[in-house]
């Protein structure tokens, strides 16, 4: 049987009694630390499980791309979309989808395939998206609806090319004065990227069609 002195078991009951002022506290702290790790863990095993199970179903789509097959493009991406909407193959597939259906001549399928990119994508997806979406309303008369896609600001690559088609679309509209700026803009755009010498020759010549400004 151990032997303590006084000063020894005067500090063990004081030990005694702070563990049972705050016992409870500290083991509930490590429990909680305990089910955050677990739970980080777990979370980082669900989310690349996650993106090997959609990037093995988006290597089947490129396939599909590749060889024409829009039915089976178009059931892979809804596949992609409704199963791993969080993984960045979903909008990447979509809009590979997207431009499949668009050349098949289904305008609604690439409508909602792009719109919900535009929606659910990041970044450059995003910015694409809502490019083409904006075009393929333009050929349908909706002109409104373009604009409204092209409202928000786009990353700078993409600038140009958002302030260019919304001059397409005020043109369609009637509204030259406004066509007019957004050429400019686009032209401004231009200057401040690498725009081919083309695109930027074909922005001027849109620009000098409307006309001087009144």
């Amino acid at each position: 049987m151990a032997v303590y002195d006084l000063e020894e078991q005067e500090q063990i009951e004081n030990l005694k009694a702070w563990w049972k002022q705050h016992g409870n506290l500290i083991t509930w702290g490590v429990l909680g630390l305990a089910l955050l790790v677990l739970a980080w863990q777990g979370w980082s095993w669900y989310q690349n499980r996650q993106a090997s199970q959609a990037g093995a179903l988006f290597g089947v789509l490129q396939q599909a791309v590749a060889r024409g097959e829009a039915q089976k493009v178009r059931t892979l991406a809804g596949e992609l979309t409704e199963k791993f909407p969080g993984t960045a193959y979903a909008p990447l597939g979509t809009l590979m989808a997207a431009r499949l259906s668009f050349d098949a001549g289904d305008t609604k399928t690439a409508r909602t395939q792009l719109a919900w990119v535009a929606s659910h994508g990041k970044g450059e997806l995003r910015d694409i998206a809502r490019l083409r979406l904006a075009a393929v309303m333009l050929d349908e008369q909706a002109y409104d609806e373009a604009l409204k896609e092209l409202a928000d600001t786009p990353m700078p690559a993409f600038a140009a090319a958002y302030a260019e088609l919304k001059g397409d679309v005020l043109v369609a509209q009637g509204k030259t004065a406004e066509a007019r700026s957004a050429y400019q803009a686009a032209l401004n755009a231009a200057g401040k990227t690498d725009t081919p010498a083309p695109a930027a020759q074909l922005l001027r010549q849109k620009l000098e069609a409307l006309g001087e400004a009144t």
